[in-house]
């Protein structure tokens, strides 16, 4: 079965990334004369050549990983902080439900601009909002049936995403952690 009959095709993005495997990627690094060889000549404090190349093929990762991301939350008609703020309720350990300060401070945003992001995802229908009966100042948040089917779909769909990427991110970071 290949990986695209696994994510429902509206959340496929529509183009997708070159894939690099992860042996293309150690061969090519690998062949490079300048690869973790500590006689190379250093650029700039204690890095080398490859320390560069390394740091960009991780932040390569990354980016590829939040294309996707982004995209199969447009798919579903959700902004990227959208999806960040459904999956931070989602994911809340507290005791309590969790407050706009939560997501806030989950997304590195401004209290104000959670308040923003929380109105538009209770005007989406795809979150409640209530204030707390014992602290009146606290707004609790929970996520609407709505929200939990789009939820569901789009972590499926990341965690088959991660998945694919797991050997070249593996590969990456065991790079990262040799000498």
């Amino acid at each position: 079965m290949a990986f695209d009959d696994d994510i429902p095709s509206n959340l496929m993005p529509r183009v997708l990334p070159k894939v690099v495997s992860p042996d293309q990627i150690d061969r090519k690094i690998a062949a490079h004369p300048m690869t973790h060889k500590p006689t190379a000549k250093r650029t700039s404090g204690s890095l080398y050549p490859a320390d560069f190349r390394l740091l960009a093929e991780f932040r390569f990762v990354l980016r590829r990983f939040m294309r996707f991301s982004e995209a199969a939350a447009a798919k579903v008609g959700l902004e990227p902080q959208q999806h960040q703020a459904l999956l931070v309720i989602k994911a809340y350990e507290g005791d309590s439900q969790p407050s706009i300060g939560h997501i806030a401070e989950q997304l590195g945003v401004r209290h104000h601009s959670a308040v923003g992001l929380v109105n538009r995802l209770v005007e989406a229908k795809l979150l409640t909002r209530k204030t707390d009966a014992t602290d009146r100042r606290r707004v609790n948040l929970g996520l609407t049936s709505k929200a939990d089917r789009t939820l569901e779909a789009l972590s499926s769909a990341h965690r088959n995403e991660l998945r694919r990427m797991a050997p070249m991110l593996r590969a990456t970071l065991s790079r990262l952690e040799s000498p």
